[in-house]
């Protein structure tokens, strides 16, 4: 890893040499064999602080669990050159099986898991690590518009029935928190359709969680195949950590017959490759501490998917505390014109390119002009043959070093767990009253009979306007104005992935951010999928703040012919996430269309344009400078 840093001010020199005066690395390598070979009852977080930062805690004060898995894996591997072969074998096992079950071959690959669960799987598709294994198809949402897209696909590109696609599917569920509802929810459906069919699912079925959590209550009892998530057997990472080296991350991979031994000895970062992970934290936590905390990742072509990745493994770690954050912005066209000048002192941006050796795709160039301009810009360059593997571990110590520095727990995510719990209350009541109170709600508008906004949980902003755009731009005004906005959120409750209609819903979402958000507002957006990024963008949104969030749902609910997949929980999901950002404070509106018909895709298009045209004069740098 080669790292160069620009417009190294305030210098953060000072807080690299914390890590080696401090002897950070040694400490870390030491707490975690003490956890592991003496147990966690002889560790004293009053001795330790790597204890508090990377492990969960009683209320004693007594530690509960040892959270460092995502390093010690890699230090294992090392020591047990075996591991690639054994989950070869495992494999094997699982294509023998379902061959033997129903005399056909493995050819699809259904991944049910949310988030962290999830990302590292949409990166090795993108990344094209993925093409020799069976089709993948990321669960990652209770809508069941998704899963019956994705059925559908199989069925249409492979010209089976859906009893022959079945048949052919692997699904592997994968939740590593004992609360973790969505995967239950799918297995449940796709369980219905092989008893519908009449297929034995005990071959087909997956499962990688905690024991004793919701969904090993569930898969257990019905004798699908528990999988330990790690090598070790052992339960010390989460979600966003699985990867690279948890069974959660090396089984799609294995699947593609991609080469275990190399993709483990990637993650085998020199002393110097951590040393270089902990400088580049230092820049990015001075640089985030001087108000320049909107990280603006720019990534090479054959490394482009790992944005998601990125981000969640940053914000879900990192965004807990109000007074600090460090936002990471992807899928994102550098333009000088969207930015604020380094010179404007409300300028908030820090660059963050990573190029592989040789690669032609102008991320170096682009980052070169941005650091021409006078904003801090590092540059991390990759082996051109680097695994992909490295990268990701290499992040692992960047979100380390900047816990570090920041004296942050980057393991625990409270804000989340807020929002399940809501999200269970709301599904539990079957008069549906919170959706009833919703669509009573006096603070809606409706735009061109199609587009309901509503935003009265945006309450410490002013609304104002005849029209819904204008009042949707009063409250970016009002929000920018009391300084409490620095970036968007534009998430769709439903499939924008394998739906037709929702990827044509997604390039409104795509165009309204660019031209509200980044032209007008000069302000970075979040625009994805809820809930698959919830854990994510709540960590930080609730956590860290700053932030106006708008979440969009289709009135109309996809049904799946067949069996009995109400989208009840999708909407309850739906309605507690505005419920979790209120209740800590946050800003939020919703946004209803009534169906994804090309009328109701039209009014949202113009709904946002019209937001455009209200925008009109506003000036925020004048109330950033205030």
């Amino acid at each position: 890893m080669q790292l160069k840093i620009y417009h190294d001010v305030p210098e953060s020199e000072s807080a690299y040499k914390t890590f080696q005066k401090e002897k950070v690395l040694t400490r870390l390598l030491a707490i975690d064999e003490q956890a592991r070979t003496k147990g966690l009852a002889s560790l004293d977080a009053a001795k330790e602080p790597l204890i508090g930062l990377g492990m969960e805690q009683a209320a004693d004060g007594s530690v509960t669990k040892n959270s460092y898995g995502h390093f010690h894996l890699s230090w294992l591997a090392r020591q047990n050159p075996e591991w690639p072969a054994k989950i070869q074998a495992e494999i094997t096992l699982v294509r023998e099986r379902i061959q033997k079950t129903h005399g056909a071959p493995l050819k699809f690959l259904i991944w049910a898991g949310m988030g962290g669960s999830a990302e590292d799987k949409t990166l090795y598709e993108k990344a094209g690590l993925l093409k020799k294994g069976p089709k993948l198809y990321v669960l990652d949402s209770t809508d069941p518009a998704k899963l019956k897209n994705i059925l559908a696909e199989m069925t249409e590109k492979s010209g089976l029935s859906l009893k022959e696609v079945l048949k052919r599917t692997l699904i592997v569920a994968q939740a590593l928190g004992m609360t973790s509802y969505e995967p239950v929810v799918n297995l449940q459906i796709l369980t219905a359709l092989f008893e519908k069919h009449k297929l034995d699912a005990k071959s087909n079925f997956l499962y990688m969680t905690l024991p004793g959590s919701i969904l090993d209550q569930f898969a257990g009892p019905r004798g699908y195949t528990r999988v330990p998530l790690q090598m070790d057997e052992g339960n010390s990472t989460s979600g966003r950590h699985s990867s690279p080296l948890t069974r959660g991350s090396l089984y799609p991979l294995a699947l593609a017959k991609a080469d275990l031994k190399a993709w483990m000895e990637g993650t085998f970062l020199s002393g110097e490759d951590v040393e270089t992970a902990f400088r580049l934290a230092s820049f990015l936590d001075v640089q985030g501490k001087a108000g320049r905390d909107k990280v603006t990742l720019l990534l090479s072509k054959p490394i482009a998917g790992a944005g998601i990745w990125t981000k969640q493994n940053f914000e879900e770690s990192l965004g807990k505390r109000e007074d600090l954050g460090l936002k990471m912005v992807i899928d994102e066209k550098p333009k000088v014109s969207n930015y604020r000048s380094p010179k404007d002192k409300s300028q908030d941006r820090v660059i963050l390119a990573v190029t592989v050796k040789g690669s032609a795709d102008g991320v170096a160039e682009k980052a070169a002009l941005l650091r021409r301009s006078g904003y801090p810009v590092a540059t991390v360059t990759l082996d051109k043959n680097a695994n992909l593997s490295g990268y990701m571990q290499f992040m692992h110590y960047v979100v380390f070093g900047l816990g570090y520095l920041r004296q942050m727990n980057f393991i625990t995510q409270p804000s989340v767990e807020l929002y399940k719990a809501i999200t269970s209350r709301i599904h539990a009541d079957e008069s549906q009253a919170d959706w009833k109170t919703m669509l009573a709600s006096p603070k809606q508008m409706k735009w061109r009979g199609c587009v309901t906004l509503y935003y009265d949980k945006a309450m410490a902003l002013e609304a104002t306007g005849k029209t819904a755009p204008q009042v949707y731009a009063s409250l970016l005004k009002s929000a920018i104005q009391k300084h409490r906005m620095q970036y968007g959120e534009l998430s769709f409750f439903g499939d924008s992935r394998y739906s037709k209609q929702g990827q044509a819903l997604r390039k409104v979402m795509d165009k309204a951010g660019e031209t509200i958000f980044r032209g007008k507002l000069k302000q970075p957006v979040d625009v994805y999928e809820g809930p698959a990024m919830n854990h994510s963008f709540h960590e930080m949104i609730i956590g860290h703040g700053k932030c106006l969030s708008t979440v969009l749902l289709s009135e109309k609910a996809e049904k799946l012919i067949g069996v009995d997949y109400p989208a009840d929980y999708h909407r309850a999901q739906f309605l507690a996430t505005p419920m979790a950002l209120a209740e800590r404070g946050r800003d939020v509106v919703a946004i209803t269309l009534k169906d994804l018909e090309p009328a109701s895709l039209n009014a949202l298009t113009d709904f946002f344009a019209q937001v455009v045209v209200s925008l009109k004069g506003f000036n925020p740098l004048k109330c950033y400078h205030q």
